[in-house]
């Protein structure tokens, strides 16, 4: 019909023969719609020149400039997409998606947009400059550029050949193959990159599928799909990661490797689990150019710091780092590595998975499936003449065992531990059947560490009602309110609206004192650890959380969400 709109409003009386040659030599001239010339050179008002293509089209008419737009309807169709179409999503409504076009006769453009967003798609009419006005401001700042993302990224993996096993293999290779799902994936990988996602989590329920990233160590949902694409998105990642599309009933673990322009490579571990309606997957990002190796820039406090580096710089002993599952441990274990790491050691690691490859390091990826336990490659890395040792993780009593033998007999064995705090890791061991003797031989230090949102620094501003009890509760003394500024969190373009940007590690350092031996010696509880290592000098995770936000580098909701308090 857009080739016949001007002679319609001639033929209406709503514009002359001459306003509509005006409009056609600047159409030609700037290459634009007729609509949008046509207001431009003034021969129809906006609004009534939407009011007519209402009545032609017999669809609604929309004034965009009246409506603010959900954020969360604009993510349900890609900017190019939306520029492409001169579309824009405006409202949601069951399963029927309300679009804004200024040409609602293209069936090209409704069809990508049901096949994309898997809604019913029901559109309104409104002009071509305030369709262009809107697509500018709601999608601005708002994620990469497909077109961008597919020529600044290559699949620096060989997909794999699927066989004929278990069933429609060939059917779901072929979906997985489609120029969409292709798309549509990279778009996901990207977007996670490009909001410094640290996993990327892609769940089927019975009727619904969702893609979730994990910013900051806290949850939030993307996107969702239409179901019908799922087994496809599902495929195509366990092609990319070079895993067994036909099978459909165990857990899987493969990498995906991404090359990014300027040289960049970024490493996806991921891992496929069946669940009730279909396999979960979740990819960790692993950026090694973002992996911080500098002890300094981590968080400790001078004071643990110096202790931690004099532990790692002895000959033997046994260093155990403990937290929660990603709470920072291996990024502190690398950097404990990185300062040991030089051609006069022999430094051996065993990990599960191996997540960062390094130069003059002797990495291995246990695997039980095959009998390569931590255990058993600890007794291998015995017979290889070591300096430093590091074990991913100590589960059990035979690994626990061999470490502290091999922090007896001459090697520096670092290691972790899941407890709550410094003190319990002592107790943790001795159930394991680790002799006291042997405990107070072996230890040089135990850290316990968790992760604390840090405060974006470009729109923080002090607290504006500050409440001196919730401080004084959380573990401030009374004497230092007053003596600092405490920020709260705001929210700007450069956080995302968050008021968070990155994380900050709040540490427990507990070194293996005189006065520790001999109490562990003589059975005391964790609680009584505690007390005699606070006593002793040792800052606890509550302590160490509370100094961030007396820094201003955190919030004290942040600080009592990730910390227990100090009770005995």
């Amino acid at each position: 019909m857009s080739g016949r709109l001007g002679e319609l409003l001639v033929r209406e009386n709503l514009i002359s023969v001459q306003q509509l040659r005006k409009a056609q030599e600047d159409q030609q001239k700037n290459g634009t719609r007729i609509s949008t010339a046509l207001i431009k050179v003034g021969a129809i008002e906006e609004s009534k020149l939407t009011d007519f293509l209402s009545k032609q089209y017999g669809v609604p008419a929309i004034n965009l400039k009246e409506f603010d737009i959900d954020g969360e309807i604009i993510k349900l169709v890609p900017k190019d997409v939306a520029e492409k179409h001169l579309v824009i999503p405006v409202n949601r409504a069951g399963s029927s998606l309300i679009v804004a076009m200024c040409d609602p006769s293209n069936i090209y453009a409704v069809d990508d947009l049901k096949f994309l967003t898997g809604y019913n798609i029901e559109p309104v009419v409104t002009s071509e400059p305030a369709l262009r006005e809107a697509i500018e401001k709601y999608y601005a700042e708002k994620g990469p550029n497909l077109e961008d993302i597919i020529s600044n990224m290559e699949d620096d993996v060989e997909v794999s050949e699927a066989d004929d096993e278990g069933g429609n293999v060939e059917e779901m290779a072929k979906a997985a193959d489609d120029a969409p799902v292709i798309k549509l994936v990279n778009l996901i990988l990207k977007d996670a990159i490009g909001k410094r996602a640290s996993d990327i989590h892609i769940e089927p329920y019975e009727k619904d599928f969702r893609v979730r990233f994990r910013i900051d160590g806290v949850m939030y949902e993307v996107m969702k799909p239409p179901m019908k694409l799922r087994n496809a998105i599902t495929s195509r990642l366990k092609i990319m990661a070079q895993l067994d599309i036909s099978e459909r009933r165990l857990p899987q673990d493969g990498r995906i490797k991404i090359k990014l322009g300027g040289g960049k490579e970024m490493d996806f571990r991921v891992s496929v689990c069946p669940t009730l309606f279909g396999e979960k997957i979740v990819m960790r990002l692993l950026d090694k150019s973002n992996l911080q190796l500098d002890m300094t820039k981590l968080g400790f406090e001078p004071e643990p710091l110096k202790w931690f580096k004099e532990a790692i710089d002895r000959p033997y002993g046994m260093v155990l780092v403990t937290g929660p599952t990603g709470s920072g441990k291996t990024t502190t274990l690398y950097s404990a590595l990185a300062a040991l790491n030089d051609p006069t050691t022999n430094v051996s690691t065993a990990e599960d998975p191996v997540e960062f490859n390094f130069a003059g390091i002797n990495q291995v990826q246990v695997s039980e499936s095959i009998g390569l336990t931590f255990a058993s490659a600890l007794r291998s890395f015995l017979r290889q003449d070591p300096d430093t040792i590091m074990i991913g993780e100590i589960r059990d009593f035979e690994t626990a065992e061999i470490a502290v033998k091999a922090a007896l007999t001459g090697h520096l064995v670092l290691s972790t531990l899941h407890t709550n705090d410094a003190p319990s890791t002592v107790t943790r061991l001795l159930n394991m059947g680790i002799e006291p003797f042997n405990v107070t031989a072996s230890l040089n230090l135990i850290l316990a560490q968790r992760l604390c949102r840090k405060l974006c620094q470009n729109c923080k501003r002090p607290v504006q009602e500050f409440d001196e009890k919730a401080y004084t509760d959380a573990g401030i003394p009374p004497d230092k309110i007053g003596t600092f500024t405490p920020y709260e969190k705001v929210g700007c373009k450069e956080c995302n609206d968050r008021g968070y940007r990155g994380r900050v590690a709040v540490y427990e350092v507990m070194p293996f004192w005189d006065g520790l031996k001999e109490i562990v010696i003589n059975g005391a509880s964790a609680a009584e650890i505690k007390q005699e290592a606070i006593r002793l000098g040792m800052q606890t995770l509550r302590m160490s959380a509370l100094n961030k936000v007396m820094q201003g580098m955190s919030t004290l909701e942040e600080a009592v969400g990730n910390t227990a308090p100090d009770r005995f």
